[in-house]
């Protein structure tokens, strides 16, 4: 894109610069509004899984709905607390969104189709995921409220609790692909070098690591049965408590991108990003970045399918699957993959 824009006479820093702001713009501009139509299909799939209609009144079968909400709360008037600290209450929502959306420069869409194809791309992803929780943080303690500073504890607890293991599973990805790419990850998994589903059917050194890894995404991005952070039955909204109009509204931005970003991760670490999920010809006809959404998709309706059936964890159960569970697994299978790799790809 840069070369194109050069051609237009323009110095290659300047094209350099409005490639990547179109760049950045292509991708955040469809995300923001794949955002609002995912809260349209969660509200519809737990309607459907409880037998109700969900939203189906403002516009064709609901599909404004989530348009309709977002023109409410731009219309609500901003409200701050006179205990709160003002700067920190304001800025909290805007880490949120704005950690989520950063976390995308490094999602490839299709081969050769990512803003930033950097070699640590993963290593980003886990940094940047783990930013997103100070904006939660910063929000419970700037509130001057106790509800809100007990959810903003969780959230620290609960990040660190879950990004360990996250991590060790990332280490067994790793180790397969040879890479952090995330383009190049995807690559090695055709063909069933890498791939869960594929023409040879399940990897049994990964698909166990898939599941820990999908369960610690729920967790990460403290959805149900983890939403701890928000148990409106103990913390009335948790760090949200406090906050109206756009302030609230940038928090539910940033969570359902982070929800997004969590099932494309799933879609590429695993189950071969915008590759087939069969290594037969005529599927690569498809548009890769189509088997990516579909991918995407059904991870997502895996993520409301639990929040409308698994009731909500207490909170010395979560830390217990943390800490008890998962990672002593996924250090054992760190060891695990490790030793068959050196047996049968490096001996």
């Amino acid at each position: 894109m840069t070369a194109w824009f050069a051609s237009w006479g323009l110095t290659y820093e300047a094209a350099w610069l409005v490639a990547t702001i179109v760049g950045i713009l292509a991708i955040a501009l469809p995300l923001m509004l794949a955002v609002a139509m995912i809260i349209y299909a969660d509200r519809k799939i737990w309607a459907a899984i409880a037998l109700r209609r969900g939203p189906n009144v403002v516009g064709p079968f609901g599909l404004l709905q989530s348009f309709a909400d977002g023109l409410k709360v731009f219309l609500q008037e901003t409200i701050i607390p006179s205990g709160a600290n003002r700067g920190l209450f304001l800025i909290a929502p805007i880490i949120t969104f704005t950690v989520a959306l950063m976390a995308w420069a490094v999602i490839p869409f299709q081969a050769g189709v990512v803003l930033a194809n950097i070699n640590v791309g993963l290593l980003y992803i886990l940094a940047i995921s783990s930013l997103g929780v100070y904006g939660v943080v910063i929000s419970g303690w700037a509130s001057n409220s106790k509800y809100p500073f007990f959810s903003a504890l969780r959230a620290a607890a609960q990040m660190i609790s879950y990004e360990v293991s996250i991590g060790f599973i990332l280490i067994s990805v790793v180790l397969y692909a040879g890479s952090f790419n995330l383009s190049v990850i995807t690559l090695a998994q055709k063909g069933n070098i890498l791939g869960i589903f594929s023409a040879n059917g399940l990897n049994p050194l990964l698909f166990p690591i898939s599941v820990m890894f999908l369960i610690s995404s729920m967790a990460e991005t403290a959805r149900a049965p983890f939403d701890l952070t928000e148990a409106e039955s103990e913390l009335v909204a948790g760090y949200q408590t406090e906050y109206s109009s756009m302030s609230f509204a940038l928090f539910w931005l940033g969570e359902y991108a982070n929800v997004i970003l969590m099932c494309a991760l799933n879609a590429i670490l695993f189950w071969g990003g915008w590759l087939p999920p069969v290594d037969w010809a005529p599927l690569y006809a498809v548009p890769g970045i189509i088997w990516l959404f579909a991918k995407i998709l059904l991870f997502f309706f895996i993520f409301s399918w639990v929040k409308a059936t698994v009731p909500r964890y207490r909170y010395d159960q979560l830390m217990r699957l943390g800490w008890k569970v998962f990672l002593p697994i996924s250090l054992f299978w760190v060891c695990l993959v490790s030793g068959w790799l050196m047996l049968t790809r490096y001996s």
